[in-house]
């Protein structure tokens, strides 16, 4: 089985180079799909790279 790797927000928002409200913003609005552990939330990391990708190829294509 393949393991699943989470990241905390503080850590998506470096990999994105954003802030870590923006994070924020994208797991409210469901762009970005997290769990909540406790008081926090937990992006798994595949789920930002397929992000990334999708903005990136969205981008390239308009």
């Amino acid at each position: 089985m393949n393991e699943v790797k989470f990241l905390t927000v503080a850590e998506v928002a470096s990999v994105m180079r954003v802030s870590k409200m923006t994070v924020y913003r994208l797991v409210h609005s469901g762009h970005l799909p997290a769990i909540r552990v406790g008081r926090s939330f937990r992006v798994p990391e595949q789920t930002v790279h397929e992000y990334l990708h999708e903005a990136f190829i969205g981008e390239e294509i308009s």
